[in-house]
């Protein structure tokens, strides 16, 4: 049976995630992050990481706890950083803040961090437990973990399908989306890579289906290699004139249709994909089978 202790420090954990996820879509190429502080049983303060640059999660919960801060216990999703970056260490502010006890949902997967965060803090006499709705906090951040670990975005394709196997022929066709699932999905990925025979139709079905999401990603278009004046990139805040910068995106949704199948547009997928990352993809194989596509690949 759990303690006491442990069902309260998944409750708050719990808390972490709900604020973290606050600001889905805005915090890349940085995680998604929520902070917690407690004490007596009670929240004394609360933040998450809003934007790349602005100051985390930690900080604006420790600036809402004000002086309770002291003695109380802070949960943080994901590990305190503990290096200097565009933001001082979050856990030099905690140890000034003088809390008592750290939660921590997950270890942070970026080299720079990597456990260095608990250390600092159990090394200046604060107590740290690790690994509180590890799962739930790793889910948040797939996107994150993937690009840390292997140096590639995350990749999603996203499909129609009949109930016989087969992909729909057609934009459009079959049932909508009227739970508005990928609207919400659309908020966490970074970038939406199409071909250019889809881009208008696409574009039309966006603007329809998606008009209540605040955080449109990136489209990303895919043109055969004897295209005229085909755009290659959206006007977006993340691209500069010579391209994507490198290292930027952490989720990809790739539109798979039969248009696809397109001469030549193999080879500029996968150039395309070496270009936003600087990484080879190696074995793309899009293979057109009656009315369904087959991407092969490895990423």
């Amino acid at each position: 049976m759990r303690s006491e202790e442990a069902i309260d420090d998944a409750f708050y954990m719990r808390r972490c995630v709900e604020l973290a996820k606050r600001a889905t879509g805005c915090t890349s190429p940085n995680p998604l992050v929520g902070c917690v502080i407690v004490k007596d049983s009670n929240i004394v303060g609360e933040g998450f990481h809003p934007k790349a640059g602005q100051p985390h999660a930690e900080v604006f919960a420790l600036r809402d706890a004000g002086d309770l801060a002291e003695n109380a216990t802070a949960y943080v999703s994901l590990e305190p950083c503990n290096h200097y970056g565009r933001t001082p260490p979050c856990t030099e502010a905690l140890i000034k803040a003088k809390v008592k006890r750290v939660v921590v949902g997950m270890v942070d997967p970026n080299p720079i961090v990597s456990s260095s965060g608990i250390t600092r803090l159990t090394d200046a006499g604060i107590d740290v437990t690790v690994g509180v709705e590890e799962d739930l906090c790793k889910k948040m951040n797939e996107g994150f973990i993937h690009r840390m670990l292997t140096g590639k975005p995350f990749l999603a394709l996203r499909y129609s399908m009949s109930v016989n196997g087969c992909f729909l022929d057609k934009i459009g066709e079959g049932a909508s989306d009227t739970g508005g699932y990928y609207s919400k999905l659309l908020q966490e990925y970074d970038a939406v890579i199409l071909s250019s025979s889809l881009s208008d139709k696409l574009s039309s079905i966006y603007s329809q289906e998606e008009t209540n999401v605040s955080i449109q990603p990136i489209q990303i278009i895919v043109a055969s290699s004897n295209a005229q004046q085909s755009p290659i990139l959206a006007s977006s805040n993340m691209v500069e004139d010579s391209g994507l910068k490198v290292k930027l995106l952490q989720k990809i949704v790739v539109e798979v249709l039969p248009e696809w199948c397109v001469k030549d547009d193999e080879r500029q997928v996968a150039l395309s994909m070496d270009w936003l990352e600087s990484k080879a993809v190696e074995d793309l194989q899009p293979k057109q089978l009656g009315g369904s596509v087959l991407l092969e690949c490895y990423l």
